[in-house]
Formats: structure tokens, C-alpha cells, sequence
């Protein structure tokens, strides 16, 4: 039988869901990579809260109550929104799960492992967003895309691969691999003056030996000129047309504080295109 490939889309929905543009951009990248979606929505299920005031000035159950039935009516409007968007062109399937209110992240990225990929939707500013990313990221184990709300449906022909010869970019390297066509281009972006790399050649390099494996590549060596190296990342993929950029996660987390290498910071703060990160 034909191999499928899946991609997890987890949506919350507490303190506030995910913004629709996002989640529809995340439908047509899904479209684009040739997978099917399973979409989880996570209704808040939030722990009762004791004062010393009592109930006597604010209703505190009530004010739950209504906090967990807007979450849950988010779900049910994000299972449509979906559906809509996928139509016939995507498989999807979506499901809820009711879950302690903070621990969304979690949840996500365990059933995260059991997927190819994840999809993250993220709104720029959306710290609820950028947090939820954040765990699933670092937990799953497997790779996961930004995406904001601006992409486009289009199929993926570029490729743009950000290479400093270390781990993570290897890894990340070989996560996208099993999405490319025979057909697609790579420009593998290597950013000078930013830190000490193996040598000056390494986007050459692997742009060779993406050649000797039948890759269409092209090495690109990337000037800081003062910018952010997220920046710098992204402009160089943006103008070399490319749909997608991969980049390796840098940071490790303690009691969800999560700290980040430059890079992943940069582009958690600004996401211009979908990146996919590996971690």
C-alpha cells in the first residue's frame, strides 16, 4: 500500500485559540508537503480556585464554568474551520481532548511522536502561541513548522536550508528529506561573521553532496551586515523564493523557561515564512 504521510495540527483554544488565518496557512501547508491532517483541539479544563473572600464580591465558579464552555465552543468552530479549509483537496480528521488548563504544550507533544510532523500556527506577538510552540518543539522529538499567517497555497519547489555544519542542522536536514520532490531546489545559507564555523566552504560542501545524492543545490554564503542572524536567515530564503526554511532548534528548557539559541529566538519573534524546526 502507498506510503501516507500525516502532520499533527494541535490547536488551543485557552486563554485564547489560534488566530483562523494561521491555522488556515497551516491547511495549505499541509497541502503543499502532501500530507494529511489530524487536528487536536485542547478544551481548557480549569481547577477550581479558593479565596478568602469567598464568593462574596466575585463568582469565581462562574467565571470558570464560562471560560471552559468558550473553550469548548472554540473547539467545535476550529474542527469546521478545518474541515472547510482542507475540503477534498486534504484528509483531515479532528478530534478534542480535555486537558488541565497550562498543560496544552504537554499534551501536544506526545501525541506529537506519533505523527511526521507537526504543524505550530503562529500569530505574531501570541505568547500563548509562541509558549504552546515552544513545548511541543522541544518535547516531541520530532520536527515541527512555524507558520504565519501570511503563506500562500503553492506547491514546494524551494527549499532554503540554514547549514552551520553542526547537530541540529544535520538533523533538521534529514527530518525534511522525506518532503522533497525530485524536482525541488535547495539553497543551502550559511551565515558568515556571525560565530566561529568548521571553515568557509561548508555551504559548498553540502551543497555538493546533496548534488552526489541526485539534489538539485546551490550553496549560499550569507553576509550579517548588522541584522539578526534570524533575519539575515529569512531575508536570504524569502529572496531565494523559497516556500520553506530549515533550521535546527537550539535551547533546552528548565520547568518551562525555555532558553533559546539566537536564531530560534529570532524567528519565534518574527516568522516572515514557514520554518521547520528540529530539535
Amino acid at each position: 500500500m502507498p506510503i501516507i504521510r500525516v502532520a499533527y495540527l494541535p490547536l488551543i483554544t485557552y486563554p485564547e485559540p489560534v488566530s483562523d488565518d494561521a491555522i488556515e496557512a497551516a491547511v495549505e501547508v499541509a497541502a503543499a508537503l502532501g500530507c494529511e491532517v489530524r487536528a487536536t483541539t485542547f478544551s481548557a479544563d480549569i481547577p477550581s480556585v479558593s479565596t478568602p473572600i469567598g464568593g462574596l464580591l466575585i463568582n469565581i465558579p462562574e467565571m470558570i464554568r464560562t471560560a471552559e464552555e468558550t473553550s469548548r465552543n472554540h473547539c467545535g468552530r476550529l474542527h469546521k474551520l478545518v474541515a472547510d479549509r482542507a475540503g477534498s483537496r486534504v484528509k483531515s480528521h479532528c478530534s478534542t481532548r480535555k486537558v488541565h488548563a497550562g498543560a496544552e504544550g504537554d499534551a501536544a507533544a506526545v501525541e506529537a511522536r506519533y505523527y511526521d510532523l507537526t504543524l505550530l500556527p503562529l500569530a505574531k506577538g501570541s505568547v500563548t502561541g509562541r509558549d504552546h510552540a515552544q513545548s511541543v518543539i522541544f518535547g516531541a522529538g520530532r520536527p515541527a513548522i512555524l507558520i504565519p499567517p501570511s503563506v500562500k497555497s503553492e506547491p514546494l519547489k524551494r527549499v532554503a536550508v540554514a547549514w552551520d555544519g553542526s547537530r541540529v542542522a544535520a538533523r533538521a536536514l534529514a527530518d525534511v528529506m522525506p518532503f522533497l520532490g525530485d524536482d525541488t531546489q535547495l539553497t543551502v545559507l550559511t551565515v558568515q561573521g556571525e560565530k566561529a564555523l568548521a571553515g568557509q566552504d561548508i555551504a559548498e560542501a553540502l551543497a555538493s553532496s546533496l548534488e552526489l545524492r541526485g539534489y538539485s543545490a546551490r550553496a549560499q554564503n550569507v553576509a550579517l551586515g548588522g541584522r539578526k542572524i534570524a533575519e539575515a536567515l529569512q531575508e536570504a530564503a524569502l529572496e531565494s523564493g523559497s516556500g520553506l526554511l530549515v533550521m535546527g532548534g537550539f535551547g533546552h528548557s528548565r520547568v518551562r523557561d525555555f532558553v533559546l539559541g539566537g536564531a530560534t529566538q529570532g524567528v519565534f519573534a518574527d516568522t516572515r515564512l514557514p520554518i521547520l524546526l528540529s530539535h
